[in-house]
């Protein structure tokens, strides 16, 4: 591979329903009235998958090595602070994003709606332009893959 080659990453993230009264974020976005995920952060699933990508297409390891769960330091950090920093990493390497792909995988809540809103804030915290950044949803149709919370898979590009 040539040295501007581009470089796929592939992350995959998938958060419990909380009991606890928390918020639902995902992408960056907050969808009120929704029962909000476990995670020693927000558990936004969407901008975890994402950062996976990232870092997975730099080859600099996972999220959990950047920010690991037994760091009190970052407990309740916002998904989309984690995308940013990500963001500052994979760039600090050299490299810069050029186009993401994510499918989140839920019962509920209807992604569609907000699609366009998911898609302005993901290219914000990537600093890539909307039309390089793609939101799409599928329902796990009982299987249980995502049936007792939310999970995302996603796929970034980096030269």
């Amino acid at each position: 591979m040539g040295e501007n080659s581009p470089r796929v990453g592939i992350g995959v993230d998938l958060h419990r329903w909380a009991s606890d009264g928390r918020e639902l974020w995902l992408g960056g976005v907050l969808f009120e009235g929704e029962r909000g995920l476990v995670g020693h952060s927000d558990g936004d699933a969407i901008c975890h998958a994402l950062a996976d990508a990232l870092l997975g297409a730099a080859a600099l390891g996972d999220v959990g090595q950047h920010f690991p769960d037994d760091d009190q330091s970052i407990a309740g950090i916002s998904g989309m602070s984690l995308l940013g920093r990500t963001v500052h990493i994979v760039r600090s390497a050299g490299f810069s994003p050029r186009s993401c792909d994510a499918t989140v995988i839920c019962d509920h809540p209807v992604i569609a709606p907000r699609r366009e809103e998911l898609r302005s804030c993901l290219a914000r915290a990537l600093e890539l332009p909307i039309d390089a950044v793609s939101v799409k949803a599928t329902r796990p149709e009982g299987l249980g893959l995502a049936g007792d919370g939310v999970g995302c898979m996603a796929v970034a590009v980096l030269e």
